[in-house]
């Protein structure tokens, strides 16, 4: 921020001195010009031309410096065929004058003709009455005078700039601290929050940082929700894989005759256990990486068609608002869908019916997926969602597919019920997810 101000400070303090001491020195030399000017009037107001066709002054000119050797102001009138008719100023020198061209306004020029002395000349060609040559007036003064103002100008235009220029950034230095000080009271906020083992920033701060400090405080509730989370799967993942492990070491050192069944069976146990987990770190990871979005009818089709292919004699039927959209995962969203309707396909009489968001006016989406089987008891539609719970143990299967749907779609703030179909008699399970924002 510093480097940016005192980078514009710099651009604007340049630009604007430039134009002033351009303005400035414009003026000076104007207003000596002018003077050059009045003199030049003067000095053709004066001139005649005598009997002898020579030029003379009907009166004398008023500025003193004329009649002084070498004071710095000279004045000069040549003619073609004519001698110079010069101020006494000039002494014994003489201005050069170009006669090959005519000046009817006055021409203003530099000279350096006089070595160590430069000249601001000003000339104008007139024909005087009663004569036909050209004569050339010129006025002559030095320019130490002007050149002395205009480093008076210029020196004292650079020293205002320079103060100017420091007073600058020494205000945008005070404004860059004192803007940031909010965002130093956050950093001391944050590192004492650290060092005193607090989970929060509550201290009082400024209103320019309370969004900031907001989304802080929302950022370690997530980051601890996460990590509660992370220690809860770890800890049911110990402990669902405590017992087939015991039962195996058991076995083991007991060297049971049905040692290899014993491990077969375990170690189908803890293969679903980890399945199950993975699918709920998954969802979770998935969940903690942004906004997500999926549109529900997509993700339908696509589980039917492969449903469809698996389960050849059965109907499947879909109906809703297909373009709704949830905030989830599509691969979550697929998962979820596929062991629902698939349990549907398996466990049905052969008609499946999924409808996309049964009850538009509410602000969840909701997928109900219904079959015509003997669907399940009121009494034991919370034992199915026990990981491992099966009902019909005649088909195949691992019994996690309700529970992996129920953690998913709890992770994303979602709810599964079960109920009666009215239509089909069987099983209706009713998926209510969490709509994606609109845009």
């Amino acid at each position: 921020m510093m480097l940016i101000a005192a980078g514009w400070i710099l651009v604007l303090l340049l630009g604007g001195g430039i134009a002033l001491d351009r303005t400035l020195t414009g003026l000076v030399t104007r207003n000596f010009d002018d003077q050059l000017g009045y003199m030049l009037t003067a000095m053709i107001g004066s001139a005649e031309v005598g009997p002898d066709g020579e030029v003379f002054f009907n009166r004398p000119l008023g500025d003193q410096r004329f009649l002084e050797p070498n004071s710095g102001l000279y004045w000069q009138i040549s003619g073609k065929g004519h001698e110079d008719f010069p101020s006494r100023s000039l002494w014994d020198r003489s201005l050069k004058v170009r006669s090959d061209h005519f000046d009817a306004e006055p021409h203003t020029f530099d000279s350096s003709e006089f070595s160590g002395e430069p000249l601001r000349v000003m000339e104008r060609s007139i024909i005087l009455p009663g004569s036909e040559t050209t004569w050339w007036f010129t006025v002559a003064e030095s320019r130490a005078q002007l050149d002395q103002q205009i480093r008076r100008i210029r020196s004292i235009l650079f020293w205002s700039f320079v103060a100017l220029g420091a007073g600058l950034l020494a205000m945008a230095a005070l404004q860059t601290w004192y803007g940031l000080g909010p965002l130093r009271r956050v950093r001391l906020a944050i590192q004492r929050m650290r060092s005193t083992g607090t989970n929060r920033v509550t201290e009082p701060l400024p209103l320019e940082v309370e969004p900031l400090v907001e989304e802080l405080n929302l950022l370690l509730a997530h980051s601890e929700t996460q990590a509660e989370e992370a220690r809860m799967h770890a800890g049911n993942l110990a402990h669902a894989l405590k017992t087939p492990l015991t039962v195996v070491m058991n076995a083991a050192t007991a060297r049971s005759p049905d040692l290899s069944e014993t491990v077969i069976r375990e170690a189908g146990v803890m293969r679903r256990q980890v399945d199950h987990h993975l699918a709920r770190a998954r969802a979770v990871g998935r969940r903690a990486g942004g906004l997500a979005r999926a549109q529900v009818g997509e993700s339908v089709e696509a589980v039917l068609r492969a449903m469809t292919v698996l389960y050849e004699g059965t109907r499947f039927d879909l109906d809703g608002k297909r373009e709704a959209e949830v905030a989830l995962e599509r691969q979550d969203l697929d998962e979820v869908l596929g062991n629902v309707i698939e349990n549907a396909a398996k466990y049905g009489g052969g008609s499946v019916f999924v409808t996309i968001d049964a009850d538009p006016a509410s602000t969840w989406c909701e997928v109900w997926v219904e079959d015509d089987g003997a669907g399940i008891p009121e009494d034991l539609r919370e034992q199915i969602f026990a990981r491992g719970a099966r009902l019909d143990t005649d088909k195949p299967g691992t019994g996690l597919g309700l529970a992996i749907v129920r953690d998913v779609v709890a992770i994303y703030g979602g709810t599964v019920t079960l109920a009666e179909s009215e239509d089909l008699g069987g099983l209706l399970v009713k998926l209510r997810l969490p709509r994606a924002p609109n845009g």
